[in-house]
Parts: C-alpha cells; sequence; structure tokens
C-alpha cells in the first residue's frame, strides 16, 4: 500500500510541475498562438533566482517570490525586443527564441558557471499521509501549484483583464474597435506566462539538478502538455497534465528515464491522432 500512495504522489508532484510549466505555455501558444521555444529557460531563470538568493543568504521563500519577478523580466524583454514584431511570422517566431534560449543559457553559464547549484528546500521533514512517509516540501508544491492554477482560472475568467484577454483572442479587430489595447494585452499575457513559467521553476529547484540547460527537458514536457490536452484549454491542460506526468512517474519505476520519455512521446502521438481537438475540447479559455 505505501509503493501505490507513494507512487500517486510523486505522480502528483510532476502533474503539479507540469502544470506550472504547461501554464504559462498555454498563454503564448495555446492563447496568443506563439510558438516560443525560449518557454524553457523562464523555468531555468527563476530556478537560479532561487540559488542566488540562497547563496548569498536568503531565504528559500525570498527566492521563490523572487522567481517569478524573474521569469516576468525576462518575459517583457523578450516580448518588447522581439515577439511583438513577429506575431504575424510564426516561423521567425520559431527561429528568434531557439536563439534567445541558446543565448539565455550561455548567459547562465557565463554568470554561475557549469556545476549543478545546490537548492535547499525550506522543510526538510516528512509527514505521515496515507500510509507512507512522504517529504513535506512536495505537498507544500503540490498545494502552490493548486492555488496558481485557481488564480489563473480566476483571473481569466472573472476579471477585465482576463475579458480583454478572450476577447483579444477570438477577433483582434474587434478588440481593437471598441477599445481594447491589444498590444498591451498581448505583452501582460506573455509576461504573465512567463511570470508562471519562472514560479514553476522556483518550485522545482529543490528537486531538480538547477543546470543551466535544464528547461529543454520541460519545454519538451510543457508542449505535450498543452497540445494533448487541447491548445487553449485550462481544462486541457490539467487533462494533459494528467496524462503526460501521470505516464511518466509510473514508467519512471519500470524502465530508464529516457526510454519512459520516449514512450510518452508516442503515447502523445497516439493520442494527438485519436483526439486532435486535445483530451478535453471545448473547455473554457
Amino acid at each position: 500500500m505505501d509503493f501505490v500512495v507513494t507512487t500517486l504522489l510523486n505522480a502528483l508532484t510532476l502533474i503539479s510541475i507540469l502544470m506550472l510549466v504547461g501554464l504559462g505555455l498555454a498563454i503564448s501558444f495555446g492563447l496568443m498562438n506563439v510558438t516560443n521555444l525560449a518557454h524553457g529557460e523562464f523555468v531555468t531563470v527563476g530556478a537560479f533566482a532561487v540559488y542566488f538568493v540562497q547563496s548569498i543568504g536568503g531565504s528559500f521563500w525570498l527566492g521563490l517570490a523572487a522567481a517569478p519577478i524573474a521569469g516576468a523580466v525576462v518575459g517583457c524583454i523578450l516580448e518588447f525586443a522581439i515577439i511583438r514584431h513577429l506575431y504575424s511570422r510564426p516561423v521567425s517566431t520559431v527561429l528568434a527564441t531557439w536563439g534567445v534560449s541558446l543565448i539565455l543559457q550561455q548567459g547562465l553559464e557565463l554568470t554561475f558557471g557549469l556545476g549543478a547549484k545546490p537548492v535547499t528546500p525550506p522543510i526538510e521533514g516528512t509527514l505521515d499521509l496515507f500510509f507512507t512517509v512522504y517529504p513535506a516540501y512536495r505537498l507544500i508544491l503540490i498545494a502552490i501549484a493548486m492555488l496558481t492554477l485557481l488564480g489563473v482560472v480566476l483571473l481569466i475568467s472573472r476579471t477585465s483583464f482576463g475579458l480583454d484577454i478572450r476577447t483579444v483572442i477570438q477577433n483582434r479587430e474587434m478588440a481593437e474597435g471598441v477599445g481594447i489595447n491589444t498590444r498591451r494585452t498581448y505583452a501582460i499575457a506573455f509576461t504573465f506566462g512567463a511570470a508562471i513559467a519562472g514560479l514553476a521553476g522556483g518550485l522545482v529547484a529543490p528537486l531538480a539538478i538547477v543546470l543551466p540547460q535544464m528547461g529543454v527537458n520541460y519545454l519538451a514536457n510543457a508542449f505535450f502538455v498543452v497540445i494533448v490536452g487541447g491548445v487553449g484549454s485550462i481544462g486541457g491542460l490539467v487533462a494533459g497534465s494528467v496524462f503526460v506526468g501521470g505516464l511518466t512517474s509510473v514508467l519512471n519505476y519500470q524502465i530508464s528515464p529516457s526510454l519512459a520519455q520516449a514512450i510518452v512521446l508516442l503515447a502523445a502521438i497516439v493520442a494527438v491522432r485519436l483526439r486532435p481537438n486535445g483530451l478535453f475540447n471545448g473547455a473554457s479559455r
């Protein structure tokens, strides 16, 4: 029983991480139709923000607060300098953001070095939970991820800014006609997505190997999550996270991580083939 519970909790941890990373990508790719290959670097920047704050004597929580800010700053600069000029040129966007991802990786290497950076979790203890002992920090991560998802859903569905985003997505010309500043809306939405990815990086830092290239793996899985679940769908994001995260967690106990990743990719292709509009098509945008 304890093995089953531990496996389920590990799966829920990975699902929460993928959900946060995918949430940021769902905004830029799913809602704004921007294929941002530098999205994984927002995760990396968030992780390094926590490492940097801890390295100068700050607490993990202070670093975690800095993580989404760091992601937002990088995202804002990227949107202002490059993305806003390429919204109607998808191929150029892919090439430009790929180049930016390489530049950010090299910049982090030059700044922090090549070695893995240690990040200490704020809580080292464990909790007795459902017939097993489980790290308390992982439970905190799950809770923060769920609260963040709820906050984003409320932001998009219950606020004037969320209404602006949905209006721009459905009909940009009409949005401009009713006085919505579409350029500002896109910029804020892109920056917000980068901030969420930075938060994901900060949360995962104590559990991951913090390296300048760490964001690459999260980028691939985030695209799996968004595409399998349904582009532009918050419900699809959750479904895709459960599909990818749950399958990955189960396979990692049986086979090597590289083979597990290959099987997840194959399963994602099959899922998209069978459900081209996503597992949860029609959820709220």
